[in-house]
């Protein structure tokens, strides 16, 4: 890989990075159609990343679907696959890590301690080994996507982190690898995710901006469905600090489990150059 990546660099190619744990979906093959627009070379890793998960998670039962995932790439037309083992990231005695202090403790630094540690340290190792220019993750993920993106610029890596609109289903569910692990009955149940920021988005444009009483709202769509609620909050979209007044850009996130799998979504909402409010879904 970083032989490939030296000829890349001495060819003047733009190379982009779509790093990723399998079991592709749209969401992903929307990242790399990102990166084939941008870049000259495109790049997709796929790597289960242990330390990322914590005892209790599911990193035994996590989708590997190798096969099928390679035929998507190749499809998708990537130029590289880089799939490196553990042994390869994280040799005998590895003992360096990468903490972004702060926004990794909140909300799923909270519920999932040395989480983000984990994602920090391989997209680091990721970033060195294939040096792209840009490199690409979704807006699913939005804690995530801001943590690298602190990290990057922390850092003064060369590399310009690209987040990506979410990519729906049909019904509004959040494209995640996990929802293969959702049986019927609570796959029709966790498109109140997309139904609970869809009444949010509706508040807000209606000129509601106070956090609490949509909270509140989204609550209430959630405690109609089988949705076990992990949190509901709105937060800025820089610190991810709780807001209570929603007058800057911000995050409304949400995180559910249906049964035992754990789903997260999320709203971005801003200001256009008129002051005026904006939501993505």
């Amino acid at each position: 890989m970083k032989e490939f990546a030296r000829k890349q660099r001495e060819e003047n190619s733009i190379v982009g990075l779509v790093p990723t744990m399998g079991a592709l979906h749209q969401g992903h093959l929307s990242l790399i159609k990102q990166a084939g627009q941008q870049c000259s070379s495109v790049v997709a890793s796929i790597f289960v990343n242990p330390t990322q998960f914590s005892p209790s998670e599911d990193f035994a039962k996590y989708p590997r679907t190798l096969p099928a995932d390679t035929e998507k790439l190749e499809n998708a037309a990537v130029h590289c696959l880089f799939l490196p083992e553990a042994k390869d990231i994280y040799p005998q005695n590895f003992s360096t890590y990468i903490n972004v202090e702060g926004l990794s403790d909140r909300l799923e630094g909270r519920v999932r301690p040395g989480h983000f540690r984990g994602v920090s340290t391989v997209v680091m190792k990721l970033l060195q080994i294939v040096q792209p220019q840009f490199a690409y993750f979704g807006r699913k993920d939005a804690q995530q996507a801001a943590i690298i993106s602190r990290m990057a610029e922390d850092l003064n890596l060369d590399t310009e982190i690209v987040v990506c609109p979410i990519e729906r289903e049909a019904d509004g569910l959040a494209m995640s690898s996990r929802n293969v692990y959702l049986p019927q009955s609570d796959r029709q149940a966790a498109t109140v995710l997309y139904r609970s920021l869809q009444a949010t988005q509706a508040l807000l444009r209606n000129g509601n901006r106070d956090a609490l009483s949509l909270q509140s709202a989204m609550q209430r769509v959630l405690k109609e469905s089988r949705a076990k609620i992990d949190y509901v909050e709105i937060v800025d979209a820089q610190t991810f600090e709780p807001l209570m007044h929603i007058n800057r850009k911000a995050y409304v996130l949400l995180a559910a489990k249906f049964g035992e799998t754990r789903l997260l979504d999320n709203m971005l909402v801003d200001f256009n150059d008129k002051g005026q409010l904006t939501t993505e879904l």
